[in-house]
């Protein structure tokens, strides 16, 4: 809600505040970012707000906004603020906490744009929004027919697309130059990885070198890594 608010990226109609809600800090905030937008707070009662939320997300606020906008790929896939591209491609993944993980990580790493599947994928849902703490409101997510096209689109506009793959030969730490131009991360989906058509459009496959016992870590974990580690080739600024 805060992010929403913060962001100013949809309209928002209304703010619901539960009847009861105890006072804090975070709604003291979400009141006066709705004043300074000119949204109207409504008090209703819990029965209507849980009806209206769908899920426990709302923690006793709900806002009534546009639907997220759907970002162009090509659009993410252009420089950012001077900055070459970086994009992370999701292959599959079906898990709601997942998706919502990624997309954090995403944008604590500098992610420009977040491409999925139209179909046999989650797409923004209330648990994906509050996994990801906000990250759905600054992240634009291009919604594609098929992750092996958008992967030919993405080589076309000059991208390099690295595939994450547990048993790539290559390791993520040991990658060039290309690291630190215009690139695309992709990941596969749970248990099954990297699709065999997403693999061969992949510029590279690459992996994280691995110390336990266990076969690899889960894909909100490798991803965060993988991602974090590109933001440090491309030259992390951490945002004071």
């Amino acid at each position: 809600m805060l992010e929403l608010l913060r962001a100013g990226r949809r309209p928002v109609r209304e703010v619901w505040v539960a009847e009861g809600l105890e006072p804090s800090p975070q709604l003291d905030e979400i009141e006066r970012l709705a004043a300074r937008r000119r949204v109207p707070v409504r008090l209703v009662g819990r029965g209507k707000m849980a009806s209206a939320a769908r899920s426990e997300s709302a923690q006793g606020v709900l806002a009534r906004a546009r639907a997220l906008h759907e970002a162009d790929l090509d659009a993410i896939a252009n420089d950012t603020d001077g900055r070459p591209p970086f994009v992370l491609v999701l292959d599959g993944i079906t898990d709601p906490h997942n998706l919502g993980a990624l997309l954090r990580a995403a944008e604590c790493a500098g992610v420009s744009g977040v491409v999925v599947a139209r179909h046999r994928a989650v797409h923004v849902t209330p648990t994906v929004a509050k996994v990801a703490a906000g990250a759905v409101e600054h992240v634009p997510i291009a919604v594609v027919p098929g992750v092996p096209s958008a992967l030919r689109r993405l080589d076309q506009l000059g991208l390099v697309t690295l595939g994450l793959d547990a048993e790539a030969r290559h390791s993520l730490y040991d990658l060039g130059p290309e690291a630190g131009g215009p690139v695309a991360l992709v990941l596969g989906a749970e248990g099954k990885g990297l699709a065999q058509l997403t693999k061969k459009r992949c510029s590279a496959l690459v992996g994280i070198p691995r110390a336990g016992s266990i076969e690899s870590l889960n894909v909100a974990s490798a991803g965060a890594v993988a991602c974090f580690e590109l933001a440090r080739r491309r030259g992390f600024q951490h945002r004071r």
